[in-house]
């Protein structure tokens, strides 16, 4: 189901949670906005933010801003995609979401709602929509199916060109920042050894022999588990992302 399918012109939701691709949600949420005679340009009751990393002082700009009224009759309209939203920040927004404001409007998109608290995805209408995954999970599958050498020289190819640096030499997040293509790509390898592992599961045969399905199912369940602290600690300011995905690259069985 498409992202518009969930959006009714009639019924129209206070607060939108998007769990995509920031290009494909992007894209359909735009046309959506302008089919409710919204332009998305030179309009200062459309606000659209882009960023990695969503900070508590983002959060507070944006609950300055949300609570002032509109320039003219009409909605007001607040996209915002990002790659993680700190846990400052979560907190900071609560309070919008769960006091909405009449005529006005939220969009946020991200590529892994499981990051998010439980309290903050309950103030929303939920909408996962993980499109165009197909080419990114296809090298996801060749990642995986690579000695460790090789996904250790995929990772450094990958993650070449860092983000810039503040005077004190700590990355300045941006969307083409190493932490987020490190996020991006962990992501969607989560998904392809989760597919994986549902797969095993299902053709399960017994008895079991040592290094059967069974093993390569504890394997597969601890590499998950790795990703998950790896996802973690890269959100961390600091953090090395190189070192924490090549622990995933070495966490990864031989399939």
């Amino acid at each position: 189901m498409k992202i518009i399918d969930h959006l009714d012109k009639n019924k129209l939701h206070h607060a939108y949670l998007i769990e995509s691709t920031e290009e494909e949600a992007t894209e359909e949420v735009l046309k959506f906005v302008e089919s409710l005679g919204v332009s998305t340009i030179g309009n200062p009751d459309f606000c659209h933010i882009a960023v990695d990393s969503f900070k508590v002082e983002d959060a507070r700009n944006l609950k300055s801003f949300g609570g002032e009224r509109g320039f003219s009759s009409g909605k007001k309209i607040f996209l915002i995609s990002a790659n993680s939203f700190l846990l400052e920040a979560q907190n900071t927004l609560l309070k919008i979401f769960e006091e909405p404001i009449e005529d006005t409007h939220f969009f946020l998109i991200t590529p892994d709602t499981n990051a998010l608290l439980s309290t903050f995805i309950s103030r929303f209408y939920l909408i996962r929509a993980r499109q165009g995954l197909t080419q990114e999970l296809k090298v996801a599958e060749e990642f995986i199916g690579m000695s460790r050498q090789k996904r250790i020289d995929f990772l450094k190819e990958l993650l070449t060109e860092a983000g810039e640096e503040d005077e004190e030499g700590n990355e300045i997040l941006s969307k083409d920042s190493t932490r987020s293509k490190a996020l991006k790509f962990l992501n969607t390898l989560e998904v392809s050894l989760h597919n994986k592992l549902i797969k095993n599961f299902s053709s399960f045969s017994l008895p079991e022999v040592p290094g059967g399905t069974y093993a390569v199912q504890n394997s597969l369940q601890a590499c998950l588990m790795q990703i998950f602290k790896v996802r973690k600690f890269l959100r961390m300011p600091g953090s090395s992302a190189k070192n924490l995905m090549e622990s995933v690259a070495l966490s990864i069985p031989n399939l």
